[in-house]
Formats: structure tokens, sequence, C-alpha cells
């Protein structure tokens, strides 16, 4: 299951691709309809210009693509001079996707059309005992924003799932979730697949952010940039040009799993265990800071919003955590030379607190300093990607179901 899925089809004539007059008529419509997708509407002379096919070629295909239900007609265009012209646009209720992010605290899921507006969604506090009990409620969340949709479960042509971890496609399951107690089990999200009745694929949450944010917020026109999500875990997503870049075992990214340097005393720990959200919560208390009250437990929100109220441990906890960050970034930087770093995730949300210690502390560890910039997406980023990568396998797919019938 690959979390990015190309939008071509292959082409008339192209290897193992026989070319005939059929396959032609459809290369042509999906042009067009592709076109009208990231073009905005347009008329039919305007498609004959932008393609090079000819006005009844581009008419045709437009009538093959109104009768399937993937376009449809969007008022009118008055030249400047001549008749006016119909418009066309694609029409996004023709199919539609389910993004999810499965974090340790919260399950955020959207359904989205093809445009990728999301048309329903459910937020909901991730309450789930056991690995089991985690993936009913997603169905559960899922079934509901789906209804709330005034969809069917077989309306969603194709579902994204975020999770921390790395897919194992023999064992169907993930790997390295060690945030979510029980999450390997292998055929976890086939128990998720089978509730949603639908086709599901699995991702990184990481990497689904980077996608997010690339597409989206603040990765948008970077050559090469990473993107550091930071909350109940700790994972990377990188982009280059365009393309995520996965490793070869799906594993590119875990920057989590690198040791640290031991301290005098102590056991050397994990980049995750020293810099992840319940690593902040230990370094307030190491340095004095208690919970506001005896009932309620300190957080590492409520870390931040204490260290912008200035109160001298959360600030030298939150130093603390700029510091762990800093060698993370210095390792991606070294092995990677990305000409951005996005800090992102629920501790990355206060980048206002950790960008100026962070800058400081990484400029004495390493010589390379990419730019370092807040997410603009927050923690949606994860669950926007989802949806995003989804429409990626749906597009095509929806186009497959809709022009079958019609040959």
């Amino acid at each position: 299951m690959s979390p990015h899925q190309p939008t071509s089809r292959p082409a008339a004539g192209a290897p193992g691709v026989p070319w005939n007059r059929r396959r032609l008529r459809s290369n042509n419509e999906w042009l067009l309809l592709e076109l009208l997708r990231t073009g905005g509407g347009s008329s039919r002379a305007q498609l004959a210009r932008d393609t090079g096919l000819s006005k009844p070629t581009v008419s045709a295909a437009l009538a093959e693509l109104e009768r399937g239900g993937l376009v449809r007609e969007a008022g009118r265009l008055a030249p400047e001079r001549g008749r006016t012209a119909v418009r066309y646009e694609v029409d996004p209720t023709a199919g539609h996707v389910l993004g999810v992010d499965i974090g340790r605290a919260r399950l955020r899921v959207a359904v989205a059309d093809l445009a990728g507006r999301v048309v329903a969604r459910r937020d909901v506090a991730n309450r789930g005992r056991s690995a089991n009990a985690v993936a009913d409620a997603v169905v559960a969340a899922a079934h509901e924003a789906t209804a709330e949709a005034g969809l069917a479960a077989e309306d969603i042509v194709h579902a994204v799932i975020g999770t921390p971890g790395v897919w194992d496609e023999q064992r169907r399951g993930v790997r390295y979730a060690s945030s979510l107690p029980g999450w390997g089990r292998p055929g976890l999200f086939d128990r998720i697949g089978e509730g949603l009745g639908t086709a599901v694929s699995v991702a990184n949450d990481a990497n689904l952010a980077a996608l997010g944010e690339y597409t989206l917020g603040a990765g948008r026109g970077s050559r090469m940039f990473a993107y550091l999500l930071v909350g109940t875990g700790l994972g990377l997503g990188v982009v280059k040009d365009g393309e995520l870049l996965l490793g070869a075992h799906g594993a590119l990214g875990e920057i989590g799993l690198v040791p640290l340097p031991a301290r005098a005393g102590e056991s050397a720990a994990t980049v995750e265990q020293e810099a992840a959200a319940d690593a902040v919560v230990r370094s307030a208390r190491d340095f004095g800071l208690v919970g506001e009250s005896a009932a309620r437990q300190l957080t590492a929100k409520q870390v931040f919003e204490r260290a912008r109220a200035g109160e001298a441990a959360a600030v030298r906890a939150v130093e603390r955590e700029a510091e762990r960050l800093a060698y993370a970034v210095a390792v991606l930087s070294a092995l990677l030379d990305p000409d951005l770093v996005v800090l992102g995730g629920g501790i990355g949300s206060s980048a206002d607190l950790l960008l100026e210690p962070l800058e400081q502390a990484l400029h004495r560890l390493a010589p390379m300093r990419p730019v370092l910039a807040p997410s603009l997406l927050g923690e949606e980023a994860v669950l926007l990607g989802a949806v995003a990568t989804a429409l990626e396998t749906a597009r095509p797919e929806v186009f497959e179901r809709r022009t079958a019938g019609l040959r």
C-alpha cells in the first residue's frame, strides 16, 4: 500500500497498452478532465486551444464525460467578441474519499469530495484501551462522518489512514508504533478496512503531514523540505521535488529511533523518548514545575502555556526541548541537506516558543542551517495529507468506473 499514487494513466502505445481508437478516446477524456480539475472551468473552444485537440474531438469527449457524471455545465462565458459559450467544470460529487489521522490522544476523520473539499468530519478523543477498541472507534467515527455527508459506505472510493509507524505489507501491520501499545498487531488494519467497507491504504503520519504541508502549507515551492512531526511521538517526512521519499523499506524518516548521547550516569535514550510530549513533562518536573492542582496532571500543553506566561521552570523545559530537537535537525540536515524544515504536530504548534532557541542550538551543533518554519496546517496536516493522498488514488479510479459503461 503506497502512500502516494500518481494520477497519470498509461498513454496509448505505451508498453503493454494496445493502441486502439477506444484507448485514444479514453486518453483524450482523461486529459480534458485533468485540465478542468487543475485549471478550473473552461469552454470547449478554450480546451481545444489548450490541448491542441480539434473542437469536434473536444465536444465528443465532453459529452461522454458529462454522460458519466464527471463534468457538468457551470454557466456561460461571455467573450468580448463572438457568441457566449458554455463553461464546463469537474463535478466534484462524482466520488468521495476518507482521510483518517490516528494519534494517541485524538482520532480525526474527514470525508472529502473529488475537489478535496471536506464535507464532513469527526474529531474525537482516543479513549480506546486496546488496539481493537481504537480500530473500532475509527470505524464508528468514519461511519458518523459518512452519514453526516449524506453518503453510504459504497460512495467512499478510497480511504487513507495515517498512523505512527511503518506499514509492513507482508505482515499486514505497522512496525515502530511505540506510542500506541498493541498497534503493530497483524490484521488490525484489515479489521478497519472491513469495517469501513472500502479500499484502504495505510501510511506513516509524518509522511502524510509532509505531503499535506507541501500541497497546502509551508512546504509549497520547496525543492527539498523536511516535516518534523513532534507530538506524543516524533516522526519525519521528506519531500523532494514534490515526491515523498520513503527509503528501501518505507522507514526513511524514523528519526525518533536514533539514540541520543547519554548523560553522565544515565543510559542512552532515543530522540523520541527525549523530545516527545512525555519528555517535555518530565523535564518540567525536573525543574520543579508541578500541576496547577493535585487532581490535575501536568501536560506538555500546560508546560508551553506556562512558559508563555514566563514561569522559569517551564521556560527551561522548553529550552531543553529545543536543544533535543536541534540534535534531530542537525542529523537530518547532515544526511539530507533540506532547504526547509517545518515544525509540526502538537508540540510543533508551539513554534513561537521553540524556533529561536532551536536555531541557537542548531548553530552550535552543525554547519548546515536550513530555514526553520512553523507548520501552516497545524494539527490538520496529517488529516489533510491523508485526504490529498486518497484523492490521488480515487480520481483515476472514479474515471475508470464512470466511463467503463459508456464504451
